[in-house]
């Protein structure tokens, strides 16, 4: 279907009724990003103008829709922070209120019964194909009458489309955008087996939920004419449109799985992401707001307008995101980050205990997620707080013990030993004037002692290590290293 659209209209809301808008994912996998996207760009559309955000799980593809999806769709909508003002609508549910309105369109004059078969479908498309017209319904039952069909034939319902003219949408992101009626067909409305198609569900339980904007991806915006020739012929008040444009690759190709994960549960579950960094990044993928790049929830509800929504695909950038979440770890509260770092500490560390562990999580979050970039690396890192003795080394570690190193760690050990307070600015000044007296730099006796306390050659600062494993346990680690040496 071809459109020709004009200059960008006035941004929404310019109505007497309250704004309600809605999310509508069919539950077939997971939370598309780009879904994710169009949900919060929704919701935040509802919360700006205190209206209300509304969601409706498209389910009538019993083959494909799965109990286990629309869970999926409602973990991913939480994490992100969404609430609804109603519970959820469940399309399938709704059925006999779509034939009804099927059923009013036919004896108003707006369908009609289609008796065309399979065969004589396929054979007319066959035809077009060869002379290479449209693919598209001929309106052949449109002017006969039922009773010309054999007695008890099957048949569909169909949607009498204009025969000519012109429709046009003043969309509010892609601007006034017009086709030429000739170009709608008369598609299904009822199938034969009496379950509606998603074009009249989907009508249906907008008029029926109060949606009064509909924002969605623009490649639904030639479904938008098709649907609004059903909501003219019920003679029902037209929605507002915006359909945003799709999350395209940061090559410029539409997004796919070559080019990362594409679930939100992914980004949650396997990458580490915190719920406001996705929030942020999700956010700026196509709105913006002058140059800020850090918006959070209660300012992005202040702030979203449609205007500000722009026209072209916008591309995704995991490395970007992830230097997001980065800058969004250092600023979470510290209890609050060791609890979602906990559990991924007892995963990797099957004896963890995180009623016990978190605590020590906590306090050691300040120092940790200063370089930390995802919740992976800081429980990566973190593994060191709680370790059993002895705890073994990577080959990294050990070579950072390799030729003084031992002999290193029986002389610092003394010195530490006498070392109070233990807190790491009394150990750096005290291992800082030793290492001078001894006329060597600190990194001489720092790197040994990483390698005996964490078991690794990389880690958070060598005195935030002391203070954060305590007296007891740093010296019994470096007792263990000096006495296998021995």
């Amino acid at each position: 279907m071809s459109a020709s659209g004009e200059n960008q209209p006035e941004t929404a809301a310019s109505t007497d009724r309250q704004v309600v808008t809605r999310f509508a994912p069919s539950p077939t996998g997971y939370l598309h990003i780009g879904g994710a996207r169009t949900a919060m760009f929704n919701w935040l559309f509802a919360r700006h103008y205190g209206g209300k955000a509304l969601l409706r799980i498209e389910d009538t593809d019993k083959a494909r829709s799965t109990p286990e999806a629309i869970d999926a769709i409602f973990a991913g909508l939480d994490w992100l922070g969404l609430d609804w003002d109603d519970a959820p609508v469940f399309q399938s549910a709704r059925a006999e209120r779509h034939a009804e309105v099927a059923y009013q369109l036919l004896d108003a004059g707006n369908a009609y019964k289609c008796f065309a078969t399979s065969e004589e479908l396929e054979a007319m498309r066959a035809e077009q194909r060869e002379k290479k017209l449209p693919l598209r319904y001929d309106g052949r039952w449109r002017n006969r009458d039922a009773s010309e069909a054999p007695e008890g034939a099957p048949f569909v319902i169909r949607l009498k489309a204009p025969e000519g003219g012109k429709l046009t949408i003043a969309d509010e992101v892609q601007g006034s955008v017009t086709v030429d009626a000739r170009e709608l067909d008369d598609y299904v409305l009822l199938r034969s087996d009496g379950t509606p198609t998603y074009m009249l569900a989907v009508v249906v339980d907008d008029h029926d939920m109060g949606v009064t904007h509909i924002i969605r991806g623009d490649d639904h915006l030639n479904n938008a004419f098709r649907q609004l020739v059903l909501i003219r012929a019920m003679e029902w008040a037209e929605p507002v449109y915006a359909h945003i444009p799709l999350i395209h690759g940061n090559d410029g190709a539409k997004l796919s799985k070559r080019h990362g994960a594409l679930g939100v549960e992914a980004y949650r579950d396997d990458m580490g992401i915190v719920s406001d960094a996705m929030f942020n990044y999700l956010l700026r993928l196509g709105w913006g707001y002058g140059d800020r790049e850090k918006i959070s929830r209660a300012e992005a509800t202040e702030l979203f307008a449609l205007a500000n929504v722009g026209k072209s695909p916008s591309r995704f950038d995991a490395k970007k995101l992830v230097n997001l979440n980065g800058q969004y770890l250092r600023e979470m509260d510290d209890a609050a980050l060791a609890a979602l770092v906990a559990p991924r500490v007892a995963t990797l560390m099957p004896g963890f205990d995180p009623a016990v562990g978190t605590d020590l999580l906590a306090r050691a979050m300040p120092v940790m997620k200063l370089r930390a970039r995802d919740l992976n690396e800081l429980a990566d890192g973190a593994q060191f707080l709680f370790k059993s003795r002895p705890i073994g080394m990577d080959d990294k570690a050990k070579s950072l013990l390799e030729g003084d190193g031992i002999a290193v760690l029986q002389t610092v050990f003394s010195v530490l030993a006498e070392t109070a307070p233990w807190t790491a600015a009394t150990l750096e000044d005290r291992l800082t004037q030793f290492a001078e007296e001894q006329g060597h730099g600190l990194g001489t006796y720092a790197q040994p002692l990483r390698a005996a306390l964490t078991g690794q050659a990389r880690s958070p600062g060598i005195f935030d290590v002391l203070e954060l494993l305590g007296r007891e346990e740093s010296l019994a680690r470096i007792t263990d290293v000096t006495r296998v040496a021995a």
